[in-house]
């Protein structure tokens, strides 16, 4: 199934439950309502905004579909900007004498023969209007540019909404579908060509007047002779339906969309299935797996599910309530210019797409939990924290965002570029919150692997642990270790408020030149140690930390200078990181009792960790 049939497909379902407009009609913003009185003379103006929150928003009202306008003027019927309507416009308006004479024209000929009270009204207004009347009351300034509706005095309802205006647009409509009879490459059946495809609004940092999703405007893009929409034969019923249910997804705040664009991709996801709950239930799951709700109670119930999915329980009995064989369809859209590129385009069984999603909790599963980890974070935050230049989403790499996002949904490997990207930054000093980039890591590490031995059981030895495992002999890890208890020893010796730390000065070159840098690192931590010892306070610690160097020092052996690698392989670096992570959150114990970590609760970073 293509991306268009499901839009299609899901249009019919929305059109059902009274969701969505009928053909010939368009959900828009409106600011702004003129009261006209059966002479077409204007009585007052009713200000539609929606006022129930901090900031003034024009509300929806499904009216006569919007003209799709490129570059010519195309006058909507029975409302539209003020330019159009009254001739006046906040900006310079080098044309809005035309746009206003086209929208009088187009009444004029709409209109004709009509008798209906309110629509004879309006052609009433429309032929005596002058622009000239803006300056006076009941007329504002702050109505320029937005988009007037007409309401008949006396009555509640909207012109449009008159039973004569609407069989207006219902003959529209009708006559749209009928034409020199093109093969539908959506449906397969007969139709007249859709020659522009809808408007689609609501992608992030698109432009805010919408952009084309198929759209034909250079001679590079087309073939054989044909022009525009001929390039790709869409009905215009087709056309309007995928529309309508796309610009439905995108609508801000709704249950279909994942709150934050992923990168520069704005995420919306939608079910098929033959009853409509059981799609409802689909894609709340998904929704509250892919962006988790920010009620922590929720949010354990949705991460709960992932686990047991994870450790192989069945959906069915799990969420009885989500049909077996769901059809399911995730989209992601991104800005470009005047039209929308499709970033990813996803669509499987919903119980492929959960198990993903449950395979990727575990995957990123790293034992003492990261600082603010509750559950698997969405792929959005994730990002934020371990790729990003200051943690800023708008600093993600979009297309790394992409990749990712396909491999989790797809079960697939993460890309490799993710690896490079949470060591770069962890070579950048962003490594206080380093728990993230420890899951994140671990996380590529164990789905390559497994990716490319899926037949063959790796066994503990191989596998990169969850929590501190004194028996894994990879080197990064062994040396992120080494280098954790080192550290320790400076905190035994220095305290705490040591402003330049020895992770501050020589984590980053430490992962990728081991040979390099770690003898100055030993030869560092052997002095605090030796002032540590010399501490009546911190004679304990050196001892409990001079038997964990002793344990590393043991399988590694770094006091031979060749023992030491000159380089670490990326794959090894992000076991530095994870080694590093593990042993700073642990918790060394002698055998008076005595506990010493370099994480707790008196520093920032210490936070990350719980015992280990």
């Amino acid at each position: 199934m293509t991306m268009l049939q499901a839009l299609d497909g899901y249009y019919h379902r929305l059109a059902a439950r009274g969701e969505v407009t009928a053909p010939g009609w368009s959900p828009e913003k409106f600011g702004w309502c003129i009261v006209i009185d059966a002479d077409g003379a204007p009585v007052d103006v009713y200000d539609l905004h929606d006022v129930s929150g901090k900031k003034a928003r024009p509300t929806l009202h499904s009216v006569p579909a919007a003209i799709k306008r490129t570059v010519g003027i195309a006058p909507n019927f029975l409302w539209d900007k003020t330019a159009y309507v009254l001739g006046r416009t906040a900006g310079e308006g080098r044309r809005t004498a035309q746009e206003h004479a086209a929208f009088v024209k187009h009444h004029q000929e709409r209109l004709a023969g009509q008798t209906d009270e309110g629509l004879v009204a309006l052609l009433r207004f429309l032929e005596r209007w002058t622009p000239e009347r803006f300056d006076a009351a009941p007329f504002k300034a702050e109505m320029l540019d937005a988009n007037v509706l007409f309401r008949l005095q006396g009555e509640m309802g909207y012109i449009h909404q008159r039973p004569a205006a609407q069989a207006l647009v219902g003959t529209g409509a009708a006559a749209a579908g009928e034409g020199d009879g093109i093969f539908c490459l959506v449906t397969g059946g007969r139709g007249s060509l859709a020659r522009l495809h809808p408007t689609i609004k609501g992608v992030e940092n698109a432009q805010s007047s919408g952009a084309a999703l198929v759209s034909f405007n250079l001679d590079a893009f087309t073939s054989l002779g044909k022009e525009q929409g001929a390039n790709a034969p869409t009905s215009e019923a087709a056309a309007f339906r995928y529309g309508t249910a796309l610009n439905h997804l995108l609508t801000r705040g709704g249950p279909n969309r994942v709150k934050r664009p992923i990168g520069d991709a704005t995420v919306v996801f939608w079910a098929d299935a033959s009853d409509a709950q059981a799609a409802e239930d689909a894609e709340a799951l998904f929704g509250g797996a892919l962006d988790p709700p920010e009620d922590a109670e929720e949010a354990r119930k949705i991460a709960e599910v992932m686990e047991a999915i994870a450790q192989g329980r069945a959906l069915a009995e799990l969420r009885p309530g989500i049909e077996q064989g769901t059809r399911f369809h995730v989209l992601g859209l991104s800005p470009n210019a005047a039209r929308l590129s499709v970033r990813f385009w996803l669509t499987d069984d919903f119980g492929v797409f959960a198990a993903n999603l449950a395979s990727h909790f575990n995957d990123l599963r790293v034992e003492p939990r990261p600082l603010n980890w509750s559950g698997a974070p969405a792929v959005n935050r994730l990002l934020a924290q371990t790729t990003a230049l200051q943690g800023d989403y708008k600093n993600i790499p979009p297309l790394l965002a992409g990749e990712v996002m396909r491999a989790v949904l797809t079960g697939t490997r993460y890309p490799q570029s993710l690896l490079a990207a949470v060591i770069t930054r962890l070579r950048a000093g962003e490594t206080a919150n380093i728990g993230w980039h420890a899951a994140v890591l671990r996380a590529v590490l164990v789905r390559a692997r497994r990716t490319s031995h899926p037949h063959h059981a790796i066994s503990a030895k191989g596998e990169v642990p969850v929590a501190l495992d004194r028996e894994h002999r990879n080197i990064g890890y062994l040396l992120g270790r080494l280098f954790a208890v080192y550290e320790l020893a400076q905190v035994a010796a220095l305290g705490r408020g040591v402003k330049a730390t020895m992770r501050d000065k020589y984590f980053a070159s430490a992962a990728a030149t081991p040979a390099t840098v770690f003898p100055l690192v030993i030869a560092h931590g052997q002095n605090h140690l030796a002032k540590a010892r010399k501490t009546p306070k911190s004679a304990g610690w050196a001892f409990l930390i001079e038997q964990e160097l002793n344990a590393i020092i043991n399988q590694i052996e770094p006091a031979q200078p060749h023992s030491l690698p000159r380089s670490l392989r990326l794959e090894d670096q992000a076991e530095f990181a994870i080694g590093y992570y593990h042993q700073r959150s642990a918790k060394l114990k002698s055998d008076k009792g005595e506990e010493i970590s370099l994480a707790n609760e008196e520093s920032v970073a210490g936070q990350e960790g719980d015992e280990g």
